[in-house]
């Protein structure tokens, strides 16, 4: 079921409603190594779309296979030894579980997903939210409340995945406005003829110079909003417009791999007209740059909650 928010289309959003099945990914958000993986076991259940399976994977690894956490969570999916030895599942039939094989740990982390949405079905509620409070806090604690806990963890994670699945799902009509844009490209204006900087930030040691993702970062912090420091995370930050449909305030990526936004290099303020305000490269300034380059690859229109529900490291 597909439900309204703004004039943005949202699969499995709190408001009511299951995942759904019918959500197709943004170009280019998941790597194209996963992609079909993602597409496929993301419609493994009604609770679960392939947006949201990308979003927990995101938010759990960054898409990375190798990913190994403190708590010794382990691969793209990032399960605990003991999880995986209860629900890892054999996902490319080749005889063998591993967990640091993709074609086994994402189709796992969809069966899983779909296991708790099992296990909660006759809770009243969201699905779709009841399934991931039951990742986060497990059924029982679902059961016991009649739905989401009431814990502010839960409530978070929950809240945190559907926000974030906003930026791996194909937006279907025309995205909001974002309130944000004139104070952002207001701040990039004023930055106009600075000299670029690796690794800039802006601040009076680096003589207020930035380079492209340290400008993007200043100029919504000056919105009110806090970014990520580099481009390729700034990507997931909200939906993505369509080229025909962006408007002044847009974040616009380039990239050497068009098929794999964690391949992003570049980003910039989108101004209208075709043009950007960014800091393009070593011995150059913060100038007007056109957008329409064979390395375009997309958009972003940041809102605060698409900010906030970025993880802190990926």
């Amino acid at each position: 079921m597909l439900l309204v928010v703004g004039v943005y289309l949202v699969a499995g959003n709190l408001a009511g409603g299951a995942g759904g099945g019918s959500v197709a990914l943004a170009k280019g958000s998941v790597p194209a190594a996963y992609s079909a993986l993602v597409q496929k076991w993301g419609n493994l259940c009604p609770a679960l779309n392939p947006a949201l399976l990308a979003a927990q994977l995101y938010q759990e690894s960054g898409f990375n296979p190798n990913a190994k956490s403190p708590a010794k969570a382990e691969g793209i999916a990032q399960f605990i030894p003991g999880t995986w030895a209860t629900h890892g599942i054999d996902g490319n039939g080749d005889g063998v579980r591993n967990v640091w094989d993709p074609n086994d740990a994402i189709p796992s982390a969809a069966t899983y997903d779909c296991e708790l949405a099992s296990y909660v079905k006759d809770v009243p509620g969201n699905v779709t939210a009841n399934m991931l409070a039951s990742y986060n806090a497990g059924a029982y604690a679902v059961i016991k409340y009649g739905g989401v806990p009431p814990y502010a963890e839960t409530k978070n994670y929950v809240k945190t995945i559907t926000t974030l699945s906003q930026s791996f799902a194909a937006p279907v009509t025309r995205v909001d406005p974002s309130e944000q844009a004139a104070t952002a490209i207001n701040y990039a204006q004023q930055k106009l003829g600075t000299p670029y900087l690796w690794g800039g930030n802006g601040t009076a040691d680096q003589g207020g110079r930035f380079d492209c993702s340290g400008l993007t970062k200043a100029a919504f912090e000056a919105a009110g909003i806090t970014l990520p420091r580099v481009a390729n995370d700034q990507y997931n930050a909200g939906p993505h417009p369509q080229r025909a449909e962006l408007l002044p305030g847009d974040l616009v990526f380039f990239s050497d791999d068009l098929t794999n936004s964690r391949a992003i290099r570049h980003v910039g303020i989108y101004v209208g007209g075709g043009y950007m305000i960014d800091a393009p490269r070593t011995g150059a300034v913060i100038r007007f740059d056109p957008i329409d380059t064979p390395d375009y690859f997309g958009a972003t229109r940041v809102t605060e909650d698409g900010a906030k529900a970025l993880p802190t490291t990926v």
